[in-house]
């Protein structure tokens, strides 16, 4: 019989062996196992994740805020009294300070993503890195529907950027590690597995297609790392579900997939520019999918085809069923939508449909929105927040709708109004209308507005 000193060594050899085993991720190939093992384990050869988060923490960065947002009033006053009442027509501004996490992705350029519910309405920006150092940094855009931002520092040097994962092959039990700044604290490491892919209909944002995971994500982890155990980065930490804030073991990640899609955009144009399929449709159902001869379970219904879309040029048809995007898998309708959204105008795809049992292959161009409304009318400027504009059939930017009490009603936009021109350049299309406005950024922008057979200007207030 052992003693129970052999013993508890025979335990703990077996301990390290059993957790290198596991910490291989399934897309590790037998050829790199072995130096994937040894990393595992810290100088006393124990098992360890501290090799690899070595490299990776210099990447993740904490970020501070300063700003002012505008206070609603407590008193909802009808329009045809507030004249009464002229203090409240502008709003009161408030001051305040965030928290939160970033990621540095370009150690040459120095971009940092971040969310955009981090740096949102931010005047000042500062970013501390694990050795100390801080740094200040400017905002190059923003997509609220995402919810992730770009930042970039100044006068910077000495940095060191994460790795981004180029695998698709995430699976639910993967191990992965979230790093961020809880509550202020400071540089945190927790861990956990993937528990879910692909999480939509969260109304958390717009645009869904999140990693779950119960690595331990609070409040400051927004716009922290999600990364595997070759420390290459998965995701971008976003939301919890939990009582007051806390963590319960339900987090949320934004893949990388959709991260590197969104930077790429808001690089080139500092913005993103939402390509369009152009198909109505709902999530597929077993019953769903027997009656239109799919044996599968999984992809996306579509109910309706656009008129003149991208959808209708490519040949797709009502009682498709889209099942992959470039190859990948697609799950639901939810995660057609966030894949699709996050893909410019003019993006070429490759879609793998079912139609009546048999399988099909279509090549599809998305195409530019021709109707924007809520938040990407506000991002234009907030003066058409509670507008709905769209492309005029004669040339420029129609306002096709907009609510009684939002800004753009106030400062004398109508339903019907369309905008011609700014600052005396002509505007044919929505994305046209971006591009005159960005050119603008800094200064007045005036609009030449038609309504009926008179023509007048609205000045917007620099940005």
């Amino acid at each position: 019989m052992k003693s129970l000193k052999q013993s508890a060594l025979a335990i703990a050899l077996a301990s390290i062996t059993l957790f290198s085993a596991m910490a291989v991720p399934t897309s590790a190939s037998a050829a790199d196992a072995r130096p994937l093992i040894a990393a595992m384990a810290n100088e006393q050869g124990e098992p360890s994740l501290a090799p690899m988060l070595k490299h990776v923490i210099p990447a993740v960065v904490n970020i501070s805020v300063k700003g002012t947002k505008e206070v609603t009033p407590m008193f909802n006053i009808p329009e045809e009294f507030r004249f009464m009442f002229p203090q409240l027509n502008q709003g009161r501004q408030r001051e305040f300070r965030a928290l939160g996490s970033g990621v540095i992705i370009d150690a040459k350029e120095g971009y940092i993503v971040t969310n955009h519910h981090v740096v949102e309405d931010a005047k000042e920006i500062r970013i501390a890195l694990s050795d100390g150092r801080e740094f200040d940094a400017k905002k190059i855009g923003s997509d609220p529907h995402t919810d992730l931002a770009l930042l970039q520092l100044e006068d910077f040097e000495g940095l060191t950027a994460i790795r981004m994962d180029n695998s698709e092959d995430l699976e639910v039990g993967d191990f992965v590690v979230a790093i961020g700044n809880p509550f202020g604290l400071g540089q945190t490491v927790t861990s956990g597995i993937i528990s879910a892919l692909g999480r939509t209909g969260l109304n958390i944002e717009n645009i869904e297609n999140f990693i779950q995971t119960d690595a331990a994500i609070n409040s400051g982890n927004s716009g922290g790392a999600l990364v595997n155990l070759r420390g290459e980065l998965i995701g971008i930490n976003t939301a919890i579900l939990g009582p007051n804030g806390g963590n319960i073991g339900i987090g949320f990640a934004i893949p990388v997939s959709m991260v590197k899609s969104v930077v790429a955009q808001l690089q080139e144009f500092g913005e993103v520019r939402r390509g369009t399929l152009g198909v109505t449709g709902t999530e597929l159902t077993p019953d769903l999918a027997q009656s239109f001869g799919y044996t599968g379970t999984t992809g996306a219904f579509v109910n309706e085809v656009m008129e003149g879309s991208a959808a209708e040029k490519a040949g797709i048809k009502a009682g498709d069923i889209i099942v992959s995007i470039n190859g990948k898998k697609i799950s639901s309708f939810g995660e057609l939508r966030a894949t699709i959204a996050t893909l410019g105008a003019g993006a070429k795809a490759k879609l793998g449909l079912i139609r009546e049992g048999e399988e099909l292959t279509v090549n599809v161009t998305l195409q530019e929105p021709t109707e924007i409304t809520g938040k990407d009318a506000g991002q234009l400027s907030e003066v058409f927040e509670g507008a709905t504009l769209a492309n005029h059939d004669g040339g420029g930017v129609e306002i096709t709708a907009i609510e009684n009490r939002s800004m753009a009603y106030r400062l004398g936009l109508r339903e019907g109004d369309v905008i011609t021109s700014v600052n005396l350049d002509r505007v044919s299309t929505i994305n046209d209308f971006k591009d005159k406005l960005s050119k603008s950024k800094g200064r007045v922008s005036a609009l030449r507005i038609q309504r009926g057979d008179t023509t007048l200007y609205l000045t917007l207030p620099s940005r």
